[in-house]
Formats: C-alpha cells, structure tokens, sequence
C-alpha cells in the first residue's frame, strides 16, 4: 500500500464529539506502552507523527488519521495504567465505549497485546468488551522484535490459548523495528475498504 498523504483531522476529548466521518475507520486499541502510535507511525510511513512516548497513557485522546482521502486509522487511548486518577481513566473509558459502539464507519478493531507476556485481566476485558459490540478483533501481537525467532511461535500459541481464539481469528506478529507484520496489516485493510 502506497501512503501518499496522512492528515491528524480529529482529535477528540472526554468532552468531545465523535466525528461522523463517511469513510471506512480502522481502529487501533490496547494497554498503555504496547506500542499502538509506533505502529501507526509505521503504517503511515511516517517516524514520528502520531505521538510516541515512554511515558505509559501518553495517548488521552481519539485521534483520527485520514489517509489518502480514504480511510482513517483511530488511535484510541491505552487502557491499564493505574497511574493515572481513576475517573480520568472511567471517563478515558466511556469515550472509548461511545466511539466502538457510535461509528457507524468502523470497519475492524486492531487489539494489540505485548507478544512477550501473558494477556493482562484488562487484555482479556477489552478483547471479550470488542467482540460483545459485534467485532471480530484482529490481534496484533507487538514487539515481535524483543523475542527470539525460536520462541515467535510458542509466545503466538500461548496468545491465542490464553485469548481463547477461534482457529479463524487473526494473530499477526509485528515488529515497528523492521515492520514485520506491516504488509498482513495493510492488506487487512485494503480487504475491509
């Protein structure tokens, strides 16, 4: 896929309203520091356009990459940082509840889980919360690249048994380092356009 022009169009807060885009909508969801914004940045071809940090719930808000003038990629905020106070993280909650249960263009929902560790309580939560709103999330499993080749497979089983996927469910190892994963990803959306 070619990226030739990438737009940050909305940026919405607890307070905001969704926007009513009438172009396909591919979300991007999971745990604060998995590394959603690396991999955008990635498949915007871009270093450093959607905000990356080291600082776990950087991302307080939704924001909507138009790309290409076709379709938008949605960086919702990283659920499970405990550091931050607690209504802010209900409220962080509620928007990301209204948005997957509002759009009426959202095509798929990305889940990205931490290749290197067992799914958290909350991993499990917004997996079962996705499929409850009538999507079949395709599980990105992040920094591919901080494992061994040897252990790519086992870490991927031990995902999908601890999820409880379905042997047809999505599980696409992804590295931001080499953009292992890139092309699946890309043509994953080009197949929902």
């Amino acid at each position: 896929m070619i990226i030739k022009n990438v737009n940050l169009e909305t940026v919405c807060g607890i307070t905001s309203t969704i926007p009513l885009n009438t172009q396909p909508e591919f979300a991007f969801a999971g745990k604060s520091n998995v590394g959603k914004s690396s991999l955008i940045n990635g498949l915007m071809n871009r270093k450093a356009y959607a905000r990356i940090s080291a600082e776990p719930g950087k991302t307080q808000t939704i924001n909507f990459y138009h790309i290409n003038d076709a379709y938008y990629l949605v960086d919702l905020p990283g659920y499970g940082y405990a550091s931050r106070a607690k209504e802010d993280i209900q409220k962080w909650g509620t928007m990301i509840e209204n948005y997957l249960h509002r759009s009426d263009m959202l095509k798929l929902v990305f889940l990205l889980i931490d290749i290197r560790h067992e799914p958290s309580d909350n991993d499990h939560m917004m997996y079962e919360w996705i499929l409850h709103q009538g999507f079949e999330p395709v599980i990105i499993a992040t920094k591919a690249d901080k494992i061994k080749k040897a252990q790519m497979q086992k870490q991927l089983n031990m995902l999908r048994a601890s999820l409880k996927l379905p042997q047809e469910a999505m599980l696409i190892p992804y590295s931001a380092m080499i953009k292992q994963g890139r092309e699946e990803i890309y043509s994953i959306i080009e197949k929902n356009l």
